[in-house]
C-alpha cells in the first residue's frame, strides 16, 4: 500500500487582491492573529504525519524562507533576556519540519506549480495544500489527515471538498458525484469555476488534495486553460476519466484567505479562540456591535 509522505504548498501567487501589502511581502504570510496564515498550514501538515514538505515560491517571496530559517540574533537576545517562552515559540518554527524549496520561474498557473514539484515528489502520491486555505478543525482529526485515511483505503487521488452556496459555486472547482458512501464521493467529472445556472453540484474542492503521480504526465501535455494558465483541475479531469477519484466532505471550518472577507473572518475567529485575547475581544466586539 502506497504511503504518502511529502507535501506541497504551492505560495507563488502575486496576491493582487491584497495591494499594496503584497507588494513586498507574501500573501501566504498575512497574519492570522500572530502566525503567518502559512505557518497554519504547516502546522496541519506535521500535526498529519508529514515532514518533509515543498514550498513552491516566486520573486519576492523571500519572507517565506526566513520565517522557517534559524535567526541567530533573534536568538540570542531572547536567551539573554531570559524571554525562554518567545525563544521556545521560534525553535518550534524552526524544527516543525524538514522544508525544501522550489522556485516556479513563471506565472503560468497552479498546474505548471505542481510540476515544479516532481523531482522532489517522485513516483509516490503526495499531498497538495494551497497557501490559500486554512482549515481549523479545533482538537478534531487534521483536515489533511482525514484526506490521507481515505487515501488509505481507496489509493486512488482524493480531492478535499466541501458544500458551498449554490451562488458561490462561480468561485471553486465544482465536483460531478456519483456514487456516495458517507463524506466519501466517486468522481465523475469535473469542472473550474462554472456559472451558477451551470454547475452539475455545490460540492467544490477547497485547497486540499491528496494526488497520485501519475498527475505529472497529464500536466506535462496539458494546454493552457483559462487565464492562460495551465490548470490543475484540466488534469485532474483527464486523470479521472484514466485512473477514478474521489471527494472526501471534511469536517472543519475552512477560510478562504486569499480574499479580504475571508480573511477578516478568520482573523477575528481565530481571536475569539485565543486563550490570552478572547474575553478582552469579546467584550470589544459586543461594544463596537451596538454602533453598526
Amino acid at each position: 500500500m502506497s504511503q504518502v509522505t511529502k507535501a506541497v504548498i504551492p505560495a507563488a501567487g502575486l496576491g493582487t487582491r491584497f495591494l499594496p501589502y503584497t507588494k513586498a511581502v507574501a500573501k501566504e504570510m498575512l497574519p492570522i492573529v500572530d502566525k503567518p496564515a502559512l505557518q497554519l498550514i504547516v502546522e496541519e501538515i506535521v500535526a498529519s504525519d508529514i515532514r518533509e514538505i515543498l514550498i513552491i515560491t516566486g520573486r519576492n517571496k523571500q519572507n517565506i524562507e526566513n520565517h522557517f530559517d534559524r535567526v541567530y540574533e533573534l536568538e540570542h537576545i531572547l536567551e539573554q533576556t531570559g524571554k525562554f517562552d518567545s525563544l521556545k515559540i521560534v525553535n518550534e518554527i524552526t524544527d516543525m519540519a524538514d522544508i525544501h524549496y522550489v522556485r516556479q520561474k513563471e506565472a503560468r498557473g497552479l498546474g505548471h506549480a505542481i510540476l515544479c514539484a516532481r523531482y522532489f515528489v517522485g513516483d509516490a502520491p503526495f499531498a497538495v495544500l494551497l497557501g490559500d486555505d486554512v482549515v481549523y478543525t479545533g482538537d478534531g482529526t487534521p483536515c489533511l489527515k482525514q484526506l490521507l485515511d481515505c487515501f488509505e483505503q481507496k489509493q486512488k487521488t482524493i480531492l478535499g471538498v466541501q458544500r458551498v452556496d449554490r451562488d458561490k459555486v462561480n468561485k471553486y472547482g465544482i465536483v460531478t458525484a456519483g456514487r456516495s458512501e458517507g463524506r466519501v464521493h466517486e468522481v465523475i467529472s469535473l469542472v473550474e469555476k462554472p456559472n451558477v445556472e451551470e454547475a452539475p453540484s455545490n460540492i467544490a474542492v477547497l485547497g486540499r488534495y491528496v494526488i497520485t503521480p501519475e498527475i505529472f504526465t497529464y500536466l506535462e501535455t496539458q494546454e493552457p486553460g483559462a487565464g492562460g494558465e495551465i490548470q490543475l483541475t484540466d488534469a485532474l479531469m483527464k486523470m479521472c476519466r484514466d485512473h477514478g477519484m474521489y471527494a472526501y466532505e471534511f469536517e472543519g471550518k475552512r477560510y478562504d484567505i486569499g480574499d479580504k472577507l475571508g480573511y477578516l473572518e478568520a482573523t477575528v475567529e481565530y481571536a475569539l479562540r485565543d486563550p490570552v485575547l478572547s474575553d478582552g475581544f469579546k467584550a470589544y466586539l459586543k461594544k463596537i456591535s451596538s454602533k453598526l
